[in-house]
C-alpha cells in the first residue's frame, strides 16, 4: 500500500514508520502524501485508538531531501502542495498521536514531531531547526507549535541560531515529554502507546479540540465550546463505564466509544 513508509496496526495502535533509512528518512513528495494518507486511514479506522510515528534506522527524519530541491522551485507552492496537507491531516486527527523520536529530527522532521501530541525521545535523539542553515524559515507549522511549547524567546533562539537540542535538553525545556533509555526504547514506547490506546478515545479527541480552541477563541467562546464538548463526552459509553467502575471500585475498561 505504501512505498516510503511502513504502516501496521496492532492492538489498537497504528505504527507509522518513515522508511527511507538510507536517506535518514528525508522527505520526498511521495512520503508527504503517504504520511497524510496513512494518518487519514488511521483516523477513520475504528480499531485504531492511538497513532505512533517513528523512523526506520538511526534517524527520525532529517527534513527535506535536498536532492529534490531545484534552485528555481517555488518553495511556497511546495508547502501548499505537500507539507501543508500532511500537517493539516495530523492536526485534524482527534486520536492521540505520538512522535517516537529515535534519532535526529531536523527541519521538516522537527516540524512533524512538533505537530504530534506527544514527543518521546531516545537518548540518541536530537532536534534541529536546520532551515536557517540553508537560508530558509521554519515551515510546516514549525513556529506555530514551537512557540506554544517553549515560548517566543526560546523559539527565536532555536530558529535563528539553528543549534542542535539534545534529548535531555528537549525534555528540560518542555519540548519533549519523556526521555527513554536505549535499552528499553521499544518496550517503553509500546507501553506509552498502549496506555493511550486504553483511555477514552473520544474524550481525548474532545480535549484536543479544547486545546486548539484555547489559542483561537475568546474566553467566553471557549467556555461555550467547553460546555458543548462536555455534553458530548457525557453521552459516551466510556463515560458510563468510568462512572460504573468508580462505583464498583474497579479499574474501568474503556472501549473508545
Amino acid at each position: 500500500m505504501f512505498e516510503t513508509i511502513r504502516y501496521d496496526v496492532k492492538d489498537g495502535i497504528a505504527w507509522l514508520y518513515l522508511n527511507r533509512p538510507e536517506k535518514l528518512n528525508a522527505f520526498i513528495a511521495q512520503m508527504n502524501r503517504e504520511v497524510k494518507d496513512a494518518i487519514k486511514v488511521a483516523t477513520f479506522d475504528e480499531q485504531v485508538r492511538c497513532i505512533v510515528i517513528s523512523g526506520e534506522g538511526r534517524a527520525f527524519c532529517s527534513g527535506q531531501d535536498l536532492a529534490e530541491v531545484d534552485e528555481n522551485m517555488d518553495h511556497g507552492q511546495v508547502l501548499r502542495d505537500h507539507y501543508g496537507p500532511m500537517i493539516k491531516q495530523i492536526r485534524q486527527c482527534e486520536k492521540p498521536i505520538v512522535a517516537a523520536v529515535n534519532g535526529v529530527a531536523a527541519g521538516a522532521g522537527f516540524s512533524l514531531a512538533l505537530a504530534c501530541d506527544f514527543r518521546l525521545v531516545s537518548e540518541r535523539a536530537s532536534f534541529l531547526n536546520a532551515f536557517i542553515h540553508v537560508g530558509l524559515i521554519p515551515d510546516s507549522g514549525n513556529l506555530y507549535y514551537l512557540t506554544q511549547l517553549v515560548g517566543q524567546s526560546k523559539a527565536a533562539e532555536l530558529s535563528i541560531l539553528g543549534e542542535k537540542v539534545t534529548a535531555a535538553d528537549s525534555v528540560a525545556m518542555g519540548l519533549a515529554n519523556r526521555l527513554i533509555q536505549l535499552e528499553t526504547w521499544e518496550e517503553d514506547v509500546a507501553a506509552f502507546a498502549a496506555n493511550l490506546a486504553a483511555l477514552p478515545t473520544k474524550a481525548i479527541g474532545l480535549i484536543k479540540r479544547s486545546l486548539k480552541a484555547v489559542a483561537e477563541l475568546s474566553f467566553e467562546d471557549y467556555l461555550e465550546q467547553e460546555a458543548q464538548g462536555q455534553r458530548i463526552a457525557g453521552l459516551t459509553n466510556d463515560h458510563r463505564e468510568g462512572v460504573r467502575a468508580f462505583m464498583e471500585k474497579r479499574k474501568p475498561v474503556f472501549s473508545g466509544k
